[in-house]
């Protein structure tokens, strides 16, 4: 039995020295280690990313980042600044710009995958500049991996040839990776044509969702004929990669996160909610935004307690002048307080974010500026971040950009949703049915099929949206103190990401 016991005793001893040694090799093989990230050149998806980064960067000082930035006619005149205030704040981060690139005006199905393929030759030229700094001194960091966005999968083209492991970083839901996952599945293995569920009144059982989908909810690139074969290249490439970061938190989303468990996909690691809440220090670069932004606080600091509906549909979000006029009379009509960033639509034909009108009574009801004045107050630009975080603040009709759902549930504000383009229906879909937690204006809206929403249900959906549901009130209440706890040390978020620095660890060559 004392031989027996000692044997033991020796056996655990070794392990124990296993493993410490392998846990220093382990640090001594990602020193210094450099990721490169390549997100897509979309506002919301390039801030998302760049939190993240730094969220690496502060859970582990070995590591250092490269961004390399696209330009296009979609990306605002704010990133340059906020890089310039993420470089002061964190000095293990840099951002190299991309030459500017010139595409086909008359293929707007293709842009991004254009943009993509025509910048892959210069992605590889920054990188092999990158590899000769890393190996001109034993000091200087090795690259661990590609970090890229969904739409810019092609690039793990480039990471192969330099033999490095690519992950992703998705900015929209882990249900909606999912479906990208179940789409291209049914696809291509179940030979189903998606472009036939449009407008059809067929329900999906996929996975990643507990509730049955109405396939007509899918976004429009799945449903089109022009988009689908360019979207299932993407949604094929998802599965090469090394692993995918997921802009969400466990407590939010775990049936959606369990539903990739069973090895049929690259290991998942949610790790949000990741949200610039300092957006107005990059938001705010002229005198002229920062009196705007001014602006807006005091009004809202002279308004009642959870009293304001807040009205804003992202930064590619507008309306034309019908629209408008019946969105105006139905906040009139409801009575409640608002504040509404109304912005002008781009010309036709043209790729490129909508903007401030110069006067906004050009396109409202004759008089509505009068006779709203004391409850309301129309703007153009939103510090969106601020916004939410103000007390006055009671709803909040949004497009159901993603980052938008996160900023509304950490802050703990109602929803009444109001899709536009891209996943916002199946976001919706997600807030109203899956989750519980908001309230329906629309939740199939397409900014393309010119459907116009009368000024009587924007009302009634108003009135909801403020008088919000006491047991959907208290769920959104638990969730945003989820949300906050995820990244909180040993969070659900912090303890994935800890993961996924270890994965990065074992996975470099």
């Amino acid at each position: 039995m004392q031989c027996k016991a000692q044997t033991q005793t020796s056996l655990t001893a070794t392990n124990k020295s296993s493993i410490v040694c392998k846990l220093i090799e382990a640090y001594c093989k990602m020193k210094n280690a450099e990721l490169v990230f390549i997100p897509a050149p979309i506002i919301g998806h390039f801030v998302s990313a760049v939190e993240v980064a730094k969220l690496l960067l502060e859970r582990d000082e070995r590591l250092s980042i490269t961004f390399l930035v696209m330009k296009s006619s979609l990306s605002t005149k704010i990133a340059r600044s906020y890089n310039d205030s993420v470089i002061a704040a964190c000095g293990r981060i840099r951002f190299i710009h991309l030459p500017e690139v010139e595409l086909d005006p008359n293929l707007p199905s293709r842009f991004f995958i254009s943009l993509i393929e025509a910048q892959k030759p210069h992605v590889k030229e920054e990188v092999s500049k990158l590899v000769i700094e890393s190996e001109s001194s034993p000091d200087s960091p090795r690259i661990a991996g590609f970090v890229l966005d969904m739409f810019s999968t092609s690039i793990i083209d480039v990471a192969n040839e330099f033999g490095v492991p690519s992950y992703i970083f998705f900015t929209s839901a882990a249900a909606f990776l999912g479906t990208t996952f179940y789409i291209q599945a049914l696809h291509d293995e179940q030979k189903v044509d998606p472009t036939e569920f449009k407008n059809s009144d067929v329900e999906l059982a996929m996975p990643c969702l507990a509730s049955p989908f109405p396939a007509k909810v899918l976004p429009s690139s799945v449903l089109g004929k022009d988009f689908l074969p360019l979207f299932l290249r993407l949604f094929r490439r998802l599965r090469e990669a090394k692993g995918i970061m997921v802009n969400t938190f466990y407590e939010l989303e775990s049936h959606a996160i369990n539903s990739f468990s069973d090895g049929n996909y690259p290991p998942v690691y949610p790790v949000g909610p990741l949200l610039n809440l300092n957006g107005h220090e990059h938001d705010v670069v002229s005198d002229i935004r920062k009196d705007i932004h001014r602006d807006i606080m005091q009004w809202l600091d002279h308004q009642p307690s959870s009293s304001v509906v807040y009205l804003c549909f992202g930064s590619m979000g507008s309306f034309g002048v019908e629209q408008v006029k019946e969105i105006a009379c139905g906040l009139e009509q409801s009575g409640h307080r608002f504040l509404w960033s109304l912005r002008q639509p781009p010309p036709n034909g043209k790729m490129e974010a909508p903007s401030d009108y110069v006067n906004p009574a050009e396109v409202l009801p004759e008089g509505f500026l009068d006779r709203t004045s004391e409850i309301g107050k129309i703007i153009g630009w939103a510090p969106q971040v601020d916004i939410l975080a103000h007390p006055s603040i009671g709803g909040f009709v949004s497009h159901c950009g993603w980052n938008s759902m996160l900023e509304s549930i950490w802050f703990d504000v109602p929803i009444a949703t109001w899709p536009l383009y891209a996943e916002q229906q199946f976001n919706a879909f997600l807030m109203i049915v899956e989750f519980g937690l908001a309230i329906e204006i629309q939740v199939n809206y397409r900014m393309d099929d010119c459907e116009i929403v009368r000024a009587e249900e924007i009302e009634k959906r108003i009135r909801g949206l403020m008088e919000f549901d006491i047991k959907k009130r208290e769920k959104l209440k638990e969730i945003s103190e989820n949300s906050r706890k995820a990244l909180m040390k040993d969070g659900s978020s912090y303890t994935w990401l800890g993961r996924l620095i270890q994965d990065m660890i074992d996975n470099m060559a």
